[in-house]
């Protein structure tokens, strides 16, 4: 069973041996592929729509796995019991949806030490839900595939003290050329990937700053005072957004300069 690039990432973030739930898991290939590879002994796919959760059914009974991994019918962490996994991965959502899951039964999160999750947009709300919840962030990862970019970021559950201290070290503020990279700006850039930012974040930040120059042009046909304010907050943001790119480029080919 060959993965795709974002799932093997997933996947090699899980725990070996754990007992394993993959959220919204559509088709149940996670699961399949880790229960098939003797990563994990049992895992849960849940499905809050029909007919992925047929898919997924279809997927565990043809891989010939029904014993090992069980498909559920139900929205978000409701298709569990506490302690019943001790890793959850929740993959292709919304950032602020995935926010929401786990805020939603967060009951359900007992027993659990491992999440993974991968979020298409709007991972500042998934970095911020786990600093808020006692979840140390440990790693953050960035690739592409199909023209589309993805984060995937790992995060274990920590003690009180030690997770106060870590967490704090982990958005410590820092300057990078004329920005402060305040508590905000790390949630949004991820704390990890800019201590090696490569080309791929680069990329996507870039494309982030393209977007505010379209926001800018059409704002620019509007003389309104209420218009004028907002183009001046997006304008600060793309000029901050540019300093830190640049910064990065500059950067890279010092590191390339040296490595070659």
């Amino acid at each position: 069973m060959k993965l795709s690039r974002r799932l093997q990432c997933i996947a090699d973030l899980v725990p070996k041996g754990s007992r394993m739930a993959d959220i919204g898991s559509d088709h149940a290939l996670l699961p399949a592929y880790l229960v098939k590879a003797g990563i994990v002994p049992f895992a849960v796919a849940g499905e809050v729509n029909q007919g992925p959760y047929e898919a997924a059914l279809r997927q565990v009974k043809g891989s010939l796995i029904e014993d090992q991994v069980q498909v559920r019918l139900g929205d978000g962490l409701a298709v569990l019991t506490p302690n019943e996994v001790d890793c959850i991965t929740i993959a292709g959502m919304g950032g602020s949806l995935i926010a929401s899951i786990l805020d939603k039964d967060s009951a359900k999160l007992e027993g659990v030490s491992t999440l993974v999750l991968q979020p298409n947009v709007g991972e500042e709300f998934v970095r911020s839900w786990l600093s808020e919840h006692g979840w140390l962030l440990v790693e953050e990862h960035i690739l592409e595939e199909d023209g589309k970019i993805y984060e995937i970021l790992l995060a274990v559950k920590q003690d009180e003290d030690t997770f106060s201290v870590q967490d704090k070290l982990l958005y410590t503020e820092q300057q990078l050329g004329n920005v402060t990279l305040n508590r905000q700006w790390l949630m949004q850039l991820g704390p990890l990937l800019i201590r090696e930012p490569n080309d791929i974040l680069i990329r996507k930040w870039n494309s982030e700053i393209a977007k505010q120059d379209k926001i800018l042009a059409t704002m620019a046909a509007t003389s309104s005072e209420e218009v004028k304010v907002k183009r001046e907050q997006f304008e600060a943001y793309k000029k901050a957004l540019e300093e830190i790119v640049a910064c990065w480029q500059k950067d890279r080919r010092s590191f390339n300069g040296w490595k070659n």
